[in-house]
């Protein structure tokens, strides 16, 4: 018997111990036992291509904020994507977590408005983390990659 796997794609900038901590708190939230059939693809945004997000069901962003906006690895990501897979991924269900140590809304507003016009579906409430990550915040990430993966789970 053939089993269906749903595709999770986790694309990230994680330069920073901080960063790296919240990544790790949203697969394990991906991961969570009581989703199932939901692979976890996790690709760093240097590294992912179209081909990658094509091949996914949901998606789950992080970056950090730099200078009042969204990392330039991420912006890259999107800037080779975004032609390729416009007419192919509306609707996709996605969530978003930003790190910074100053303003983040600038970040979250940029990654915002391409994924706008993208059409794509946000099905989480942006993760906000601002200074180093304490436990609510990587509770928050957790819910955030536990929830995008029940979602393309049920999907």
């Amino acid at each position: 018997m053939l089993r269906v796997v749903a595709r999770l794609l986790i694309v990230h900038h994680t330069p920073s111990p901080a960063t790296a901590e919240l990544l790790d708190a949203v697969v394990r939230g991906a991961s969570d036992p009581d989703i199932s059939g939901v692979e976890i693809v996790r690709r760093a945004a240097l590294v992912s291509t179209a081909a990658d997000l094509l091949a996914a069901d949901g998606l789950i962003l992080g970056t950090p904020a730099n200078i009042g906006y969204m990392s330039g690895a991420l912006k890259h990501w999107f800037d080779t994507i975004y032609y390729v897979v416009a007419d192919d991924t509306r609707g996709l269900p996605y969530g978003l977590w930003v790190h910074g140590n100053l303003d983040l809304s600038g970040a979250v507003k940029s990654v915002g408005s391409i994924v706008g016009g993208l059409g794509w579906t946000q099905v989480a409430a942006t993760v906000e983390v601002l200074g180093q990550p304490d436990r609510d915040a990587r509770e928050r990430c957790y819910e955030l990659g536990a929830t995008v993966a029940a979602t393309v789970a049920d999907g």
